[in-house]
């Protein structure tokens, strides 16, 4: 019986973990929902503030296949970049 109050109890504390953490990542969802906000009401198109954001968090190495992908994937649909 111990052992299934202490598994009850792990099991608890672990789901309320999650929850607040749930609760923080929605938190940060809505602030960055206003940053994306506050770029647009500059001038800045979001989309293209988003795709910056996306290729930054990319190394060196994976950016530059991605671009050579893209580069060949245009060039056989007729299309130049």
């Amino acid at each position: 019986m111990a052992k299934s109050n202490f598994a009850k109890d792990q099991l608890k504390s672990l789901i309320q973990r999650i929850e607040r953490l749930e609760e923080e990542k929605a938190a940060l969802a809505a602030d960055i929902r206003e940053v994306y906000a506050e770029a647009k009401s500059h001038g800045f198109d979001t989309k293209v503030v988003r795709q910056v954001v996306k290729i930054r968090k990319m190394d060196n190495d994976d950016r530059a296949e991605q671009e050579e992908l893209l580069d060949l994937y245009l060039s056989a649909v007729g299309s130049a970049r």
